[in-house]
């Protein structure tokens, strides 16, 4: 078994869209019992995805504008970014075109984009159908390939739906992406 770096994993987003719920409960594997903002900050550990234990790093980041000079102190190495949004929030929804990708086109030019969108329970909350506009599953797909994103997934950090799959499939993508990278540079001396 070929022995890995840490990944390092950012998530960003606006503020209170669910990212540090995501974190918190993919980690801790229970949700938060009340909101504090970006209190997560980084958490190193390792994970089993298809029979290799993979060391990572997940950074969380404080998605309001008081914060947006610090923010880029935390892009230095990343390997691979998660952009949030909540679906029941179509102004987290538009920030990912007009204010998260060019951010990340300019600090981390390299670094691929997993789009997600959070808080899937809300739009299958049977209390609140036709109260709320929600950002569907074609739309967040349809931003995934405009904004040239490796995927689009949902997840819901209060029910823990799909928070598992967010992490293993960005983890899935980087070693994918590191094994081509050894096999391009792998060469025979005679």
């Amino acid at each position: 078994m070929a022995q890995h770096r840490p990944l390092k994993i950012v998530v960003v987003g606006d503020g209170a869209v669910g990212k540090t719920c995501m974190l918190i409960t993919y980690v801790e594997g229970r949700f938060p019992a009340e909101y504090v903002p970006t209190v997560f900050e980084n958490y190193s550990g390792s994970v089993m995805v298809d029979g290799e234990i993979v060391p990572f790093e997940l950074w969380d980041t404080a998605g309001q504008e008081e914060y947006s000079h610090l923010r880029p102190l935390t892009y230095a190495g990343t390997d691979l970014v998660i952009l949030c949004f909540s679906i029941a929030n179509e102004a987290s929804f538009k920030n990912v075109e007009d204010k998260w990708v060019p951010e990340l086109t300019t600090h981390v030019p390299r670094a691929p984009i997993l789009l997600v969108g959070c808080k899937l329970d809300i739009r299958k909350d049977v209390e609140v159908p036709g109260l709320l506009s929600f950002v569907t599953y074609a739309q967040g797909s349809a931003l995934a390939r405009r904004i040239k994103a490796k995927g689009y997934l949902e997840c819901s950090a209060l029910t823990n739906e799909g928070v598992k799959e967010v992490f293993d499939q960005s983890i899935r993508h980087l070693l994918a992406k590191n094994q081509r990278r050894t096999k391009r540079h792998k060469c025979c001396l005679l």
